[in-house]
């Protein structure tokens, strides 16, 4: 295998850029000249006083006459184009600007030594201009490293800023108004006006991505933040309803989510949080694809939250029943859950479980017979109603 062949040493040319030194100041004045003009997008750099933009241009000319007379090489590791890039990258300069820049100060040190150069052979001076251009390319390369290696630290920075202001939010440091102001303003949310929160898991990803950008497509300001297993939201309703929110919402959901009931104002958002886990745990583990709200979901989460009590009204309602081989109990089960929600109705619930309405008689007889008391009346509607929910609850309930 041929050994790859060598690069070819760029010339350097000490005496035509030492002939240029005293003309610094001049041309850093002819390239701040040249930066502006009446396109904002070539001239963003709003961030930068005169003085430093000055100091920013002085320093690149000089060192690309270093260069160009070899008192300093490598032009792709240059250090006073990175210190320039990480320098713009943090004022927020756009990276096309620079690079426009470096370009226009490229051309004004090369149209300087094609003034002086009256006496350099043309061969000679060809290979000063394929210097020059390749010290211009090396230092746009060093700069171009910089700069995005300086943004993407300046973005996980404020990455890390948010996620640390929206745990603050949750833990309820908003109620404080000094830092509930700070965080609305650092999350580009209000301070005042109705909020929700949603929490999402399950899935590797329980929400698509781009559900913040879906809300704000109908005006609604909302941030993000992943916690641990979950995903939190924290939606700005302001002066809208929550339910055309929420259908803009269920469609990003691939998990399960709760939702809760609205609070009023940032520093209300904890308890909100509180109440959205709430509303989520009241949802099987299996469950993919669903947002529910916590006010559809009062029962459930009544259950949950008094465990104890759940347990004794399960045994108390249905005790007996529970203690039959599975499949006679799920058959009894499912007959009395159809049943109340036909309203009590044997004709309208046989359809649904696929049998005679005289078998549904029959087992409703059973279910009766085995629990020692008529099935009849709001009383026992409401304890039968409440206690073949926390059987479905009964996993998390009992776990």
């Amino acid at each position: 295998m041929a050994a790859p062949k060598k690069a070819k040493p760029l010339f350097r040319s000490p005496g035509l850029a030492g002939t240029l030194r005293g003309e610094i100041p001049e041309l850093t004045q002819r390239l701040i000249a040249a930066v502006f003009t009446d396109n904002p997008e070539w001239t963003d750099y709003s961030a930068v006083t005169r003085a430093d933009l000055l100091d920013g241009c002085q320093r690149f000319l000089t060192r690309i006459l270093d260069l160009l007379a070899g008192q300093a090489t490598d032009a792709e590791q240059d250090d006073v184009a990175a210190s320039i890039g990480e320098l713009r990258a943090e004022q927020g300069v756009p990276l096309e600007a620079m690079l426009r820049t470096f370009r226009l100060g490229g051309r004004i040190v090369w149209e300087a030594l094609l003034d002086k150069a009256e006496d350099v052979p043309p061969a000679q001076f060809r290979e000063i201009g394929t210097t020059m251009w390749a010290i211009i390319d090396g230092m746009s390369s060093a700069l171009v490293t910089s700069y995005r290696s300086t943004e993407l630290d300046r973005v996980r920075r404020d990455e890390r800023r948010r996620h640390a202001l929206i745990e603050d939010v949750l833990a309820g440091r908003a109620h404080d108004a000094l830092f509930a102001a700070q965080a609305a303003r650092e999350l580009n949310l209000p301070v005042h006006g109705s909020y929700v929160a949603v929490v999402a898991r399950g899935e590797t990803h329980p929400l698509r991505t781009g559900s913040e950008m879906v809300l704000a497509s109908i005006g609604i300001r909302s941030a993000w933040h992943i916690r641990g297993e979950s995903m939190v939201g924290l939606v700005a309703l302001e002066h809208r309803a929550v339910e055309p929110v929420l259908q803009h919402l269920r469609p990003q959901v691939r998990g399960r989510a709760g939702v809760s009931p609205v609070v009023a104002g940032l520093s209300q958002i904890d308890a909100a949080h509180t109440l959205a886990l709430l509303a989520l745990d009241t949802l099987p583990d299996d469950v993919v694809g669903l947002l529910v709200s916590l006010e559809d979901r009062y029962p459930e989460a009544l259950l949950l939250r008094s465990p104890d009590l759940t347990q004794l009204l399960m045994t108390r309602a249905l005790g007996p029943v529970l203690d039959l081989p599975v499949r006679e109990r799920d058959i009894l089960l499912r007959t009395l859950s159809v049943w109340l929600g036909e309203n009590c109705s044997a004709a309208n619930a046989a359809p649904r479980l696929h049998c005679h309405r005289n078998t549904v008689i029959n087992r409703l007889q059973r279910v009766s017979t085995l629990l020692g008391r008529s099935l009849e009346g709001q009383r026992s509607y409401l304890e039968l109603s409440l206690a073949l929910a926390a059987v479905e609850l009964s996993g998390r309930i009992r776990g």
